[in-house]
């Protein structure tokens, strides 16, 4: 690619940033180019039509232990602005070891976690974790960085012709693997590593022990026989680097129990 070609994508994606420019609350730079209310909106509806397409766990005991841990992590100061009226909690039935929030004030928790999370505080441990990319706006963010960069690359595949010429799609297949390791994957492991701690503060002033965040990824890494991607082609940052970030940020999030005002007890189903 002529330099004139990496002159222009860059002061495209530029310019497309200065339209959303925001801060994460840790202070990292994102890019947020949709309203709250539009961001809500699509939560909503991505989230009715899970709950459509999706068995619903109906076991009494699945439901009282993860509407117990999440209420506790909902009920922390500030974390009701980012739900659309109040959050919503539904288990679904499915072997994934998964769980997700949604923005409007939406969480789903898959069946096949439980087994894995052994107590409470483990499944506050992700309970948080998916609440924190809420609280930091990243599903925002994930969409306008996808909107930004395969909107940069359209507009140069139009300079380039459409990229019709044998040279041209060679270029754009090019462009189009470097921006998703060079540009999406990074930002995504750097929302992982933002949400942990911010799950892990979260499930601290919600009253549940922040070691247990710790257990939880060391039972993640046996529940994968040991078997986790490249780092550096994940979304996700390596389990061992995750326990390294929560234990670095323990001393904090110890203190932060120790002021709790309450300590929930969620039995295990």
């Amino acid at each position: 690619m002529t330099r004139s070609m990496h002159r222009l994508l860059a002061i495209i994606l530029f310019a497309v940033a200065l339209a959303g420019c925001a801060t994460s609350p840790t202070g990292r730079s994102q890019l947020k180019m949709f309203s709250p209310q539009k961001m809500a909106a699509m939560g909503d509806q991505s989230y009715a039509q899970l709950k459509q397409k999706t068995p619903i766990d109906h076991n009494a005991a699945d439901n009282r232990f993860v509407e117990c841990v999440a209420h506790a992590i909902t009920a922390v100061p500030g974390v009701e602005q980012a739900a659309d009226g109040s959050w919503h909690v539904t288990v679904f039935k499915s072997k994934q070891i998964n769980a997700f929030a949604l923005p409007g004030g939406n969480i789903g928790v898959y069946s096949g976690l439980l087994p894995v999370t052994k107590n409470g505080a483990q499944l506050a441990a992700v309970i948080g974790h998916e609440v924190g990319h809420v609280l930091a706006g990243h599903p925002n963010e994930r969409m306008s960085e996808q909107y930004a960069t395969q909107g940069g690359l359209s507009v140069l595949s139009a300079f380039l012709g459409g990229g019709s010429s044998g040279g041209g799609q060679a270029i754009m297949s090019a462009l189009g693997v470097g921006a998703q390791v060079g540009i999406l994957l990074p930002f995504s492991r750097a929302q992982e590593s933002e949400a942990d701690l911010i799950g892990l503060e979260l499930m601290a002033r919600a009253g549940f022990d922040p070691r247990q965040s710790v257990q939880l990824w060391k039972n993640m890494t046996a529940a994968s026989n040991g078997q986790q991607p490249n780092p550096f082609l994940s979304t996700h940052p390596s389990n061992n680097n995750r326990i390294q970030a929560l234990e670095a940020h323990m001393n904090k999030a110890m203190q932060l129990y120790q002021q709790a005002p309450r300590h929930p007890s969620c039995p295990h189903p």
